[in-house]
């Protein structure tokens, strides 16, 4: 279905409408219709969207906001221009952030207020467009964190697709686990709500590769000073195998679908093992049909278009 409706290979626009000081400045200006352009030359059909609520709400969640909203669309009319669909991720919603280091978003799957207000926004977002299921597919929620969550976010997910088939019957809907969408999470959601709804995971594995230097990782292991290469990760087509694999199983029992949306190595990391992280990590989406969207397109420490992989872009980009 993915491959066939256009989103098998894509990249973030990370860092646009999400993830940024919500400036004027930033959301007209930090993508532009060139990098759409751009993005697509690459050979890609699709790009993911992240947005945060705050975006298309005011503070108190009693008003939505136009101007919001037209991000949104201006996203998706650029998108089609250049022959690329687009998925509009919820990356941030009221009273939960998957970044705990610098958001203060609490009490979600607490508050059944929180939920109320989660399931409003998609509605809003059902309402304006579900109608395009061709060119647009949603992202109920970013990198749900704890794996104490899953109970309550399973009965939200059932609760929020209800809602959103009611004005969106045919759009495909991505939903992912705890762990911060760590594969090996997947096989903990239930069965999904209709078979348009496709299992979401990331892959930044190891860690200790794909974010050496990050001093955002909070883990008393993680050594930030620690520089490594390729060679020294372990990493191999054997390794993501292993790491998808009780993926790949919860997805055939369902009859469901896998989709990685985000994946990536962060700008410490020599270019050419960029490359070659890159090109083991296709290899085995290729062999199991995964859709994908890498991390990211333009700065946020992973950007493709950084200067600094301009010796290997050419080459990297036959690896999304």
């Amino acid at each position: 279905m993915l491959k066939e409706k256009g989103f098998y290979k894509g990249i973030n626009f990370g860092g646009w409408l999400s993830q940024c000081d919500y400036s004027d400045e930033r959301l007209n200006g930090f993508i532009k219709e060139e990098d759409f352009k751009k993005a697509a030359s690459w050979g890609i059909d699709h790009i993911r969207v992240p947005f945060d609520y705050n975006i298309i709400e005011n503070e108190e969640g009693t008003e939505y906001k136009e101007e919001g909203f037209a991000h949104l669309a201006r996203a998706a009319e650029l998108a089609g221009k250049y022959g690329l669909n687009i998925v509009l991720d919820l990356h941030k919603t009221a009273g939960f952030s998957f970044d705990s280091y610098s958001e203060n978003e609490h009490g979600f799957f607490e508050d059944e207020k929180y939920q109320q207000r989660f399931y409003r926004l998609w509605e809003q977002m059902a309402k304006r467009f579900g109608s395009d299921s061709e060119h647009i597919a949603f992202e109920l929620l970013n990198e749900v964190t704890d794996d104490k969550y899953i109970e309550v976010w399973n009965k939200i997910i059932k609760n929020c697709i209800s809602i959103i088939r009611k004005y969106a019957p045919d759009t495909i809907i991505l939903v992912g686990s705890y762990w911060n969408n760590h594969a090996s999470a997947v096989k903990a959601l239930e069965s999904p709500y209709d078979d348009k709804v496709v299992y979401n995971f990331h892959s930044y594995d190891p860690l200790e590769f794909t974010h050496q230097g990050a001093p955002w990782v909070q883990n008393e292991d993680f050594d930030v000073n620690r520089r490594i290469s390729f060679e020294e990760s372990g990493v191999d087509a054997e390794f993501f195998e292993g790491q998808f694999i009780s993926a790949i199983e919860k997805a055939k029992a369902e009859g469901a679908e896998l989709y990685c949306g985000e994946y990536g190595v962060i700008d410490r990391a020599a270019p050419e093992d960029v490359v070659k992280w890159f090109r083991t990590i296709n290899g085995v989406f290729e062999k199991y049909g995964i859709s994908r969207s890498a991390w990211t397109y333009k700065e946020m420490d992973f950007g493709f278009t950084d200067t600094r992989l301009d010796g290997v872009r050419e080459e990297l980009v036959k690896y999304l």
